[in-house]
């Protein structure tokens, strides 16, 4: 008997396995991620071989190669699946917070987006001033490839050159207008005024050297030259001219004069702490962000309260089993999500309107909404309440009908009132399945924008304090202090996005915590 187990055993073993069934759409996404791999490869393989990013261009190939090795076998099923999933989640969350945490501790923005020798080159090609006596040509732009140069034309000699950025060239064969503009040039192509308009700073920024000076554009159709009054002095890592001297100072960046006084053009460098110390300690930031920060809390947590209690209140009302016509209510009561939110805000801001405004119409009143701290503070949550209530209607519905209401219909028997049983029954129950919604949704009011800038734009601003409004969010108090009147600061942002962050955080992680508990207890 034992026997015949061991041959039965041997021959379940040595039946042959039964392929897997390839279906028609495992097929489908195999090909579609081989063709997104190789659209990818082919797209930026150029411009990386073109900069000499070899290293990234090695990486790309390899990951090129893994994912047409993975999908081209019929082994590694789960990697099939995970490994698209992992690619975006790395793409679209991992990456650009790490950018963003490693953006904060530089000085990356306007004046600072290259390197140092960018900067040299910048700083004395925009010095470049026009010497007495000095040849002027008639300028023409036109196209080598993809590389913009300059057809000049002496007015003198009517010969044309050629300037690009390594020198000047004559150029034969080019046919010239009456005006002294160039109309045609083998192997180029001639932009046309609109085309040049539209290449004014990449004309600005091209310097032709020419003797012991340079070519720049002055206008679309006139060129000079002249020499740069500011020169980088590799020796003392200075520039030198007008009378004075610029140390470079590599831990900010700069070009520094003994006055303490910097050239407008920088380079990219990495600052430290320099950024979170300058949101910590400059009274014209520090001074108002706890006052920002207590506001932002309320505004964030009345619009997810607000809209949670209405929303439910309104899911609770359609819920009820003599409730007739809940289709209509349920269609009526979403148009506000269904709507623009943008535009919406916009038609908000015009109701809020002083003068013309429908609500002041409406009440017979002259009350100037967004002019003063608490209405306009009231309008805001308002306009957020009428905005966010639907999403919270269709969550709260969508819970409710999990409910089983013989919980409701038990507590009612043991003599509940109806309050006393949705207090002990229904909303705990809501709570344990909406409450990461609740986290969500305060987070994303936390950081609400949109609802800012398109009602109140962060106002009414205090005379003595123009910087920061009496509805400004964190958000919208960051974007003017770092988009500004003074340019982009991309570091500065990433610095303040980053404390943003970890005030989200802390309360996510205390909230969800706290959920935890409540579903230990309701389990």
């Amino acid at each position: 008997m034992v026997l015949d187990v061991r041959e039965k055993a041997a021959a379940a073993t040595s039946r042959p396995r039964p392929r897997r069934e390839i279906t028609t759409a495992f097929v489908v996404s195999r090909i579609a991620v081989l063709a997104v791999a190789a659209a990818i490869l082919l797209y930026a393989v150029p411009p990386l071989a073109a900069t000499g990013s070899w290293v990234s261009l090695a990486l790309l190939g390899l990951a090129s190669a893994a994912v047409a090795g993975l999908y081209l076998t019929r082994r590694f099923i789960p990697a099939k699946y995970l490994v698209p999933g992992t690619v975006f989640l790395i793409a679209f969350q991992v990456f650009p917070v790490a950018y963003t945490v490693t953006t904060a501790f530089t000085n990356f923005g306007d004046g600072h987006r290259g390197d140092k020798a960018a900067a040299v080159t910048a700083i004395e090609t925009g010095s470049v001033r026009q010497a007495p006596g000095s040849p002027e040509y008639a300028l023409t732009t036109a196209l080598r490839a993809d590389e913009l140069v300059f057809l000049l034309v002496d007015p003198v000699t009517k010969k044309v050159s050629l300037g690009t950025a390594e020198g000047l060239s004559p150029l034969e064969g080019a046919q010239v207008g009456v005006t002294g503009k160039v109309l045609q040039a083998p192997g180029l192509t001639v932009l046309k005024a609109p085309e040049a308009a539209a290449r004014g700073q990449e004309i600005s920024a091209l310097a032709v050297p020419a003797g012991d000076g340079v070519i720049k554009a002055n206008g679309l159709s006139r060129a000079v030259q002249g020499k740069a009054a500011l020169v980088y002095d590799a020796a003392c890592d200075c520039v030198k001219g007008d009378g004075d001297t610029w140390t470079a100072d590599e831990g900010q960046g700069y070009f520094v004069n003994a006055k303490g006084e910097h050239l407008a053009q920088g380079w990219q460098a990495g600052v430290g702490f320099g950024n979170f110390a300058r949101v910590l300690t400059n009274p014209t930031i520090s001074g108002y962000f706890a006052g920002v920060l207590g506001w932002n809390l309320v505004f964030a947590l009345a619009s997810v309260l607000g809209t949670f209690a209405l929303g439910m209140g309104v899911a609770l009302a359609l819920h009820h089993p003599r409730m007739r016509g809940t289709r209509a209510y349920r269609i009526a009561l979403i148009l506000p999500y269904a709507m623009p939110a943008f535009a919406m805000l916009m038609v908000w801001r015009d109701m809020f309107n002083r003068d013309f405004g429908l609500i002041n119409q409406l009440l017979g009143a002259n009350i100037d909404w967004l002019g003063e701290p608490a209405t306009a503070r009231l309008g805001v949550i308002l306009v957020n309440l009428w905005l966010g209530f639907p999403y919270m209607f269709l969550v709260t519905t969508g819970a409710l009908q999990a409910i089983p209401r013989e919980l409701t219909e038990a507590a009612s028997i043991d003599g509940a009132t109806p309050w006393k049983a949705f207090r002990r029954v229904t909303l705990p129950l809501l709570l344990v399945a909406l409450t990461p919604l609740l986290i969500s949704s305060f987070a994303f009011n936390f950081n609400n924008f949109n609802a800012i800038a398109l009602t109140s734009e962060g106002g009414p601003f205090p005379a003595e304090s123009p910087q920061v409004g009496a509805t400004d969010l964190l958000i919208t108090y960051t974007f003017r202090l770092a988009f500004g009147a003074g340019g982009a600061q991309f570091g500065f942002a990433a610095a303040i996005s980053v404390f943003i962050f970890a005030i989200v955080a802390l309360i996510s992680a205390v909230a969800f915590r706290r959920t935890r508990k409540q579903e230990e207890v309701y389990a």
